[in-house]
């Protein structure tokens, strides 16, 4: 009898272990796809693509293996050679080969030239062509940043006391009410794709005091802007105990400085390819919404016209004013209005007009919505009443409250948002592998 005992090493060769000095004048055996060649007559640059970045083999005029010759773009190809320095090669190395097996070669050539430095084609052909176009290595790093940040924050939530925790995507009411909801039919009978796993997190805090989720949220929003779409990833954490929803911010500051930490230390390729401005996190400004709302009508000689929330330009000139005044990439604007926030939000006990909540901007955008929840049974039900809905559906949800919870808060990050800035591009199609828009339902 025969049996699988796990992983076993293999003599294929990583580029993290080919920069290794050791490697410097050693045969090697390593897989890519062919990114690009460059024929120069007597040599041959043919450039490979692995998970690990770029390497450079070299194929030499008159050599005898034949199968040298066949290499094409596109193939998945196993190659043997000898590693030498060169300081003009991607990371300082090259393999001069002396064998090679095509694994596998393209039916039709590339469609897009994958192998320039900034993709020749329009947001539009990309998005369109989107698992070809993700093959240029500054497109990939993107996500690899992105993937960085999901890392980092899942890392960071474990080792605060955290749960991670799964929440469903198809329920019978929204969370936050209103009518942008996607609705569909779940065996006949209605139902809608969650807009935020805020009940589950909720309800989650009665179990595991602290819970958090990475997952997909739906939002049946028409709004065809450079910074919205239909379905994005969101990042959540919901802790109990907490003193004030100032608690939450605090976390908030935390896992950002352990996620730019990390991206400096394990996606230094990435940031240094992409040439990122990583964000000074060392300490974050908190201002409260209506006193953003009076400094940037003073600053701007500009007209407050939404008294209940922040305008896309008013939080691009928020922004602005605490880079220029602190060198701040992010504020906290903290106590937004009662109207303009869902029912379970508490309210700010000196003024029933503001509740204990706050928005977090990145670079003058919104990524981060959060703060103090009602945790009191009875307040609940007056919220509820007070603005105009009913309990039908929420009886789970209410029954948590019914029996006990402990004062909470949370928060729920936009990641294609926040990943966005964090590269420096402006818009969020930019930072999601597959958009989903008012226009877009494929690849």
């Amino acid at each position: 009898m025969e049996f699988v005992t796990g992983l076993e090493d293999r003599k294929v060769k990583t580029l993290e272990e080919l920069e290794r000095e050791e490697s410097v004048g050693t045969e090697v055996t390593v897989e890519g796809m062919v990114h690009s060649i460059r024929d120069m007559g007597e040599i041959s640059f043919v450039i490979l693509r692995s998970r690990d970045g770029l390497l450079q083999t070299v194929i030499q005029a008159g050599s005898e293996k034949e199968v040298l010759s066949e290499i094409r773009e596109g193939q998945a190809v196993r190659v043997t050679g000898t590693v030498f320095k060169e300081e003009r090669a991607p990371h300082g190395i090259e393999i001069h080969l002396a064998d090679a097996r095509i694994l596998s070669k393209p039916e039709e050539p590339m469609p897009i030239a994958i192998d320039k430095w900034k993709l020749p084609t329009s947001l539009e052909a990309n998005l369109n062509r989107r698992a070809i176009a993700l093959r240029n290595v500054r497109e990939r790093a993107k996500f690899r940043i992105q993937e960085g940040i999901c890392r980092g924050f899942r890392e960071f939530m474990t080792s605060q006391g955290f749960t991670e925790i799964h929440t469903p995507k198809i329920g019978a009411k929204s969370a936050e009410g209103g009518a942008n909801l996607f609705k569909l039919q779940y065996f006949h009978r209605p139902a809608v794709l969650a807009q935020s796993p805020q009940f589950y997190k909720q309800m989650m805090v009665g179990v595991f005091d602290r819970v958090f989720e990475t997952g997909p949220v739906f939002r049946a929003e028409k709004h065809n802007t450079k910074r919205h779409l239909n379905e994005y990833t969101s990042l959540d954490f919901e802790m109990g105990f907490i003193d004030s929803f100032m608690d939450i911010c605090k976390m908030e500051t935390a896992m950002l400085q352990y996620v730019v930490e990390l991206l400096k230390k394990d996606y230094a390729k990435e940031v240094t390819l992409l040439k990122i401005e990583l964000p000074n996190v060392e300490k974050i400004p908190f201002v409260r919404f209506d006193e953003a709302k009076r400094l940037i009508a003073e600053k701007y000689d500009r007209q407050i016209r939404s008294p209940h929330d922040l305008e896309p330009e008013e939080e691009a000139l928020i922004g602005e004013y605490f880079k220029s005044e602190y060198g701040a990439d992010f504020v906290f604007v903290t106590h937004y209005p009662s109207k303009k926030r869902p029912f379970y939000a508490m309210d700010d006990p000196e003024n029933k007009e503001f509740t204990l909540s706050f928005d977090l901007l990145f670079r003058g955008l919104e990524i981060t919505t959060g703060g103090q929840r009602i945790h009191d049974y009875e307040m609940l039900l007056k919220k509820i009443d007070e603005k105009g809905m009913d309990t039908e559906g929420m009886e789970d949800y209410l029954d948590c409250f019914k029996y006990g919870m402990p004062p909470h808060g949370g928060l729920g990050i936009g990641l294609e948002r926040l990943t966005m800035k964090m590269i420096g591009e402006d818009n969020v199609r930019e930072a999601c592998l597959f958009p989903r828009d008012m226009t877009r339902l494929k690849p």
